[in-house]
């Protein structure tokens, strides 16, 4: 199902205080919003699109705990992504100056400010539960500070208040594989796509784990000197995504992701911005995450007065949060009827 495209024909000014023109947003929807019926709207990660019923099948979706019968279902593509918002490939919505590598620097807070448009064109006027896993989360979050009327729960999973010295590092790695590639920079589509693959088996390595990588992809012809699983699988893994995304969005997004931080321009306390976020949250932490590690949701727990923590074991890693969603289900069913008794009491 192709996204459906919602056109802002006024200038929308970043953060940075550089204004793009006009804006377009794509985004799925399931179900029919008529008033009074909830709404669940979900952010999506990196390199996901807004077609979350494909990528988050088992947890959103006809038969999911997230359905079109029990609310309306939204998903926007984040701008700065390449599915059909304004990003670095963009023709329609910005002059050869701002396409390619001079696309401004976008934010978590801008593509919530695209949310929120789109939201607002929509009719909503409350989010009965917004859900966000991994950078999907870093919106929710930012989300939920910038409208905190709007939002009434929250569901987050493998996620953190402020991106981290460690992801930043692997996020510098991935963009100077970008770097090294000597089509990068040139005003084509395909610019950087070698650099990109390379890019993407760094963040592989992140996602998922020793185990998972073990009990995988290790060879059993212990005779074998090349063509080994581990990297047959890697370089798959790279090629599937310069299939689907683009150097220029990547880069950029990764950047976004860098620059995360919920008390940045609120005080510079992340304890004190956490606290006063009121919204009744169920936290989700990965135990085998090296990405965004258990610890990182502890903080978010530990922070919000009305977030709620669960551990669940996982052999993927980061990657659980879109795999395990039989476990995701049973723990989101759980805390959503002991939340709405409490409301109700």
């Amino acid at each position: 199902m192709d996204p459906v495209i919602y056109k802002y024909h006024q200038p929308f000014t970043l953060e940075s205080g550089i204004s793009l023109p006009k804006l377009k947003i794509a985004y799925h929807y399931y179900g029919e919003y008529t008033p009074g019926k909830k709404v669940a709207w979900v952010c999506h990660a990196l390199t996901a699109n807004s077609d979350v019923a494909d990528w988050w099948k088992g947890l959103v979706g006809e038969d999911a705990i997230i359905n079109p019968n029990d609310y309306f279902i939204v998903c926007a593509n984040i701008i700065g992504s390449c599915y059909g918002s304004t990003g670095p490939l963009s023709v329609d919505d910005l002059d050869a100056s701002t396409r390619f590598d001079q696309f401004p620097m976008i934010t978590i807070r801008d593509m919530v400010k695209a949310h929120i448009l789109l939201r607002q064109h929509l009719g909503i006027e409350s989010i009965d539960l917004l859900l966000g896993g991994s950078m999907g989360g870093y919106q929710a979050l930012e989300w939920a500070i910038m409208e905190p009327t709007v939002i009434q729960k929250m569901f987050l999973i493998a996620t953190t208040a402020a991106e981290s010295a460690w992801a930043i590092a692997i996020h510098t790695a991935q963009r100077l594989s970008i770097e090294a590639d000597n089509t990068w920079k040139e005003a084509k589509p395909n610019a950087g796509a070698k650099g990109l693959k390379a890019a993407r088996a760094i963040g592989m390595l992140t996602y998922r784990n020793y185990d998972i990588f073990k009990e995988k992809q290790t060879d059993a012809d212990a005779e074998k000197t090349d063509g080994l699983k581990a990297a047959s699988y890697i370089n798959y893994q790279g090629d599937k995504l310069v299939n689907r995304f683009n150097a220029y969005s990547y880069w950029l997004l990764t950047k976004s992701m860098d620059s995360h931080h919920l008390a940045r321009g609120r005080g510079g306390d992340l304890k004190s911005t956490l606290a006063s976020i009121l919204i009744p949250t169920l936290v989700i932490g990965i135990k085998s995450d090296i990405l965004c590690p258990l610890a990182e949701q502890k903080f978010l727990e530990d922070h919000m007065p009305n977030a709620n923590l669960v551990a669940i074991d996982s052999m993927y890693g980061h990657d659980g949060f879109i795999i395990e969603t039989a476990t995701i289900t049973a723990h989101l069913k759980t805390w959503l009827t002991k939340v709405v008794k409490t409301i109700e009491l």
